[in-house]
This record gives C-alpha cells, sequence and structure tokens, in this order.
C-alpha cells in the first residue's frame, strides 16, 4: 500500500510541475535582481468574436412615417475578416416626392452598395465597439416620374406664373435609368446589450457616371440622395440597429498580463 501511495504522490507532483511550466514563463535575459513573469490562463486572454452582423436602418422607417412624400428601408450587414477589417453591405429601396420650384416629380428605385470598414478604436478589455472609416460603391436602377410642370419664359408676357399655365407633353415616367458612385463613410457602433448594436454613420458621395433621361434630368437617386447641378458630390447619412451573429472566436487574444517583481 506504501508503493502505490508513494507513486500517486509523485505523479501528482509531477502534474503540478508540468502545469506550471506551460502558464508561467520567466524572462531568461532578466537580472537577478528583477524577473518578468508572463502568466497566461483563461482569465486573462479574451478572444474576439468573429461573425456576421444584420441590422436595419431607423432613419428611413421614421422618415417614412413622418414625411407622407418619403417611403424608404435599408437592410445593413458587415461581417469580421480580420482582427480591424470588416466586409460590409447596405441593400435598399427608396420612393420620393419632390416639389420645386415649376415641377413635381417622383423618384423610386433600389440600391445595393458594397464595400468595407476599418476599425480605428483600441478596444478596452473585452469591448467590440467599432470607430470606422470604409468606402462603398454604389449602384442604383431607378426611375423618374414629372407629375406636373409650369412653362417658363424670361418674356412673361401673358403671366403664365401666375394663371399657372402648365405643360403636358413632358409628363409621364423615366425608367431604365441608373447610376454608380463611391462613398467614403465615417461610422461608429456601439454594443448596448450582448450582441445588440447601435451605430451610425455620414458618407460623402461622388457619382461616377449616371444615365439620364433627355427630358428629365436626375435630380434625385435613390442611395446617393439629392444630386445637385453641376455637382457630383453628395451627401447621406444613416442610423442603424444590428445584432451580431456569432460565429466563431479568433485567434488573436487581448495583451498579456505582465508581472513585474523587484527582488533586492
Amino acid at each position: 500500500m506504501l508503493k502505490y501511495t508513494t507513486s500517486i504522490i509523485l505523479f501528482l507532483c509531477f502534474l503540478s510541475g508540468y502545469s506550471q511550466e506551460e502558464t508561467i514563463a520567466v524572462d531568461s535575459t532578466a537580472t537577478d535582481s528583477t524577473a518578468v513573469v508572463q502568466v497566461e490562463t483563461d482569465s486573462t486572454v479574451y478572444k474576439p468574436r468573429y461573425g456576421l452582423r444584420v441590422g436595419i436602418d431607423l432613419s428611413k422607417p421614421i422618415r417614412s412615417f413622418i414625411d407622407e412624400d418619403y417611403k424608404g428601408l435599408e437592410l445593413v450587414a458587415d461581417f469580421r475578416v480580420s482582427y480591424n477589417f470588416y466586409a460590409a453591405a447596405e441593400l435598399g429601396n427608396e420612393e420620393k416626392t419632390t416639389q420645386e420650384d415649376n415641377f413635381n416629380f417622383t423618384s423610386k428605385g433600389s440600391y445595393v452598395k458594397l464595400g468595407f470598414d476599418w476599425n480605428t478604436y483600441d478596444n478596452w478589455y473585452g469591448m467590440e465597439n467599432i470607430i470606422n472609416v470604409g468606402v462603398r460603391f454604389g449602384l442604383s436602377a431607378f426611375s423618374q416620374t414629372l407629375n406636373e410642370y409650369q412653362i417658363y419664359t424670361k418674356n412673361q408676357y401673358w403671366g403664365e406664373i401666375q394663371d399657372g399655365i402648365t405643360g403636358t407633353n413632358m409628363l409621364g415616367e423615366y425608367s431604365g435609368l441608373n447610376a454608380q458612385w463611391v462613398e467614403v463613410v465615417f461610422g461608429i457602433k456601439v454594443e448596448i446589450f450582448k450582441n445588440l448594436f447601435m451605430g451610425g454613420s455620414v458618407r460623402l458621395n461622388y457619382l461616377i457616371n449616371q444615365t439620364e433621361a433627355n427630358q428629365l434630368p436626375n435630380l434625385f437617386i435613390p442611395g446617393f440622395n439629392k444630386v445637385t447641378d453641376g455637382s457630383k458630390f453628395g451627401v447621406g447619412y444613416n442610423y442603424t440597429l444590428s445584432y451580431l451573429i456569432p460565429i466563431f472566436k479568433g485567434k488573436k487574444p487581448s495583451k498579456k498580463t505582465e508581472v513585474q517583481s523587484n527582488e533586492e
């Protein structure tokens, strides 16, 4: 019995020494008076989550509710490719009626935006918030309908504006239109509850190409927003609520805990 008891004690001592060797590493270059000990345990290692985050742009349903001349919906998604790099996409549909000085028109169509985000924020331990810059390529297919317009002439001899004289030969829908643009994105996402993120972004757009009707220029492009005469630049924004679907955890842990002890 004493022989077996002694063997068990020696085996347990061997396991204890082996586990300490695996979890504690001492810097061999340290002097006798200073030793840097790096302790790696499950409690000090945080592995970031990788997964698909899907959500909705809250600004468009709210605007649709309060503005009878607007209807819109946008879905957003991103996927974490590396520690700071995210592939991103937005898919949406918009319909907007606009009243200008001399005419009224309706723009309606769908769009998709594809690109990436780069997280510039160095999170605290265990946090996964994002302050990002990014780029999108946008593509929109839409139509414009001229609802009514007034005839304008430099010499208002008959008082056309006062009498509201309108034309009819240009009224109707102009379909088969499309546009392409790029966006520079500045955004933020904050985890308000577990896996639930609130975010927002502003975008600076640059119109690359567009097809227009001969009689009616593109004045509003779904996804791009208002088109300014004589300029290819535009602006946009969104406010998002999204949910992270974790798929796996990354291999890059947080910084190791370093314990420095001074011996005199």
